[in-house]
């Protein structure tokens, strides 16, 4: 059994995870229309490589772009394209963007599977190649691209795969049932992985009380017969599933301010993303569909849906008896990384895992803040092992220098020190506020940059310019002269 290790903070919250939890996994019904917005990112717009009136079948790229952290949009159905217009896209600013919007035919006709005879016989840069254009990101949340994590660069030595199945926001259990109901594709995954980053050792991280993914689990790598792989149970403490907590849980180490895990030797993949690798290079299948949790008082029956990426929410809410009168809120994620969302009209995307609707009992429609008392339980609860209370200070008095000092982007927005706050200050709203103005600020000071060297290779081209007149000038003069000087020698001669 592994030694595990405790992360500074966390808090133990109401799981709320029976709702959905020992339901078996249900198969989404196609629906009519799938909007893929083509924002993938904050600062990363794909473009369209359709038309409206285009057909298109399932697997087939519809978007792409050549920025490093863009992976393809697959179809998740055969149809056509109805038109690429602005709709509501699920992000927190409940803004519209640019979204491919495809009527579905009834026929899910699909491009043929290319699956990969053997990945063992294949070199680490063409596993990437094929994860990439698979499409798949990381099924945490975060939908960071899994190419991009597979590649840390030749000054980095990798030496473990962690596979991240702690699922410690209250509500979510995608990634519980997906790990009791295909623990062998997720072990597959975990070996591909293994091999396209040439490490030795690979853990499968579960919470303690995940009793039936465990033996799943168990059982799955007992039949790989491969024991570089190995699955360990770890305390359910909000919020272990982040990568560093998690890092320090199953490896004692610590990642450092501002760094990432593969500073320390460690790559994290969540359990998900490990099945969809072994889909995309064992089947042949990009990444057209994931499991999500449709959960909450306000939905008549929670469970966990395998639904089409580009589903309207709308949709899979009726599939599952509809609202009940209760539902105050609908929050892509959960209670406490998610955001709300202003219409259900919005699609599922490869980074939705849950879908709360939430009844009134279930979150706080308002609150009284009061300012800050200075108790420090922000402090004792953060896992990053921050000051919250400072943060609070610089972020309110915009004082953003400060708070970098104060280490700013370490904080991983999970809101502990907010649950804890007995004046009921929404500190991550302040924190993201600081963020947004600092990465807003930099850009500003990198365009002031440019547009300075602009500047300075204006004027040093016209210095130049006129330098070189000047000696053209010169010489002309002085050939001039010998010219002269030459016929004034002729005539004398003469």
């Amino acid at each position: 059994m592994l030694k595990t290790w405790r992360f500074h903070g966390g808090l133990r919250l109401p799981a709320h995870k029976n709702l959905s939890a020992h339901r078996p996994i249900v198969n989404a019904e196609l629906p009519k229309q799938l909007i893929y917005p083509l924002q993938q990112r904050p600062g990363v717009q794909l473009k369209a490589t359709v038309a409206p009136g285009d057909t298109v079948l399932r697997g087939q790229i519809i978007a792409d772009s050549d920025h490093f952290l863009a992976t393809p949009l697959h179809a998740a159905s055969s149809g056509t394209v109805k038109s690429i217009e602005d709709r509501i896209i699920p992000h927190p600013s409940g803004l519209s963007d640019p979204c491919i919007i495809i009527d579905t035919d009834g026929r899910d006709e699909a491009l043929p599977p290319e699956p990969v005879e053997d990945y063992r016989l294949e070199p680490a840069a063409t596993l990437r190649a094929k994860i990439r254009q698979a499409g798949i990101v990381g099924l945490g949340g975060a939908a960071f691209p899994t190419s991009i994590k597979l590649n840390p660069g030749p000054q980095r030595h990798i030496d473990t795969l962690i596979l991240n199945g702690a699922e410690c926001e209250p509500y979510i259990t995608c990634d519980n049932v997906l790990m009791q109901a295909e623990p062998d594709a997720i072990v597959q995954g975990a070996l591909i992985l293994m091999h396209a980053l040439q490490v030795g050792d690979g853990i499968i991280a579960v919470e303690d009380h995940m009793t039936e993914a465990f033996q799943a689990l168990s059982a799955a790598i007992e039949q790989s017969r491969d024991r570089r792989l190995t699955v360990v149970k770890i305390p359910a403490l909000y919020p272990t599933g982040g990568e560093k907590q998690l890092i320090r849980v199953v490896t004692g180490k610590e990642t450092p301010s501002g760094g990432i895990p593969a500073d320390v030797g460690v790559i994290c993949q969540n359990v998900g993303t490990a099945a969809a690798v072994y889909n995309a290079i064992c089947r042949g299948l990009p990444l057209t569909e994931r499991v999500v949790t449709v959960t909450g008082q306000g939905v008549k029956q929670q469970q966990n849906m395998r639904a089409r990426i580009g589903t309207p929410i709308s949709d899979l809410i009726n599939q599952c008896g509809g609202y009940q009168d209760s539902v105050e809120r609908l929050i892509m994620g959960g209670p406490m990384m998610g955001f709300a969302l202003p219409e259900d009209d919005i699609p599922i995307v490869k980074a939705t895992n849950c879908i709360l609707a939430a009844a009134g009992s279930e979150v706080a429609t308002s609150k009284e803040t009061r300012p800050c008392i200075r108790c420090g339980d922000c402090a004792k609860a953060c896992p990053v092992d921050l000051l919250p209370q400072q943060l609070y200070w610089h972020s309110r008095a915009g004082n953003l220098e400060k708070c970098k000092e104060f280490s700013l982007f370490d904080c991983i927005e999970c809101g502990c020190c907010e649950v804890v706050c007995p004046s009921q200050i929404p500190l991550v709203q302040y924190y993201r506020a600081a963020k947004s103005k600092t990465i807003a600020k930099a850009k500003e000071a990198e365009k002031a940059a440019i547009a300075k060297r602009r500047h300075d290779f204006l004027l040093e081209r016209k210095a130049r310019e006129q330098a070189e007149r000047a000696e053209r000038s010169r010489r002309k003069k002085e050939a001039l002269a010998k010219l002269k000087a030459a016929e004034t020698a002729t005539e004398g001669a003469e």
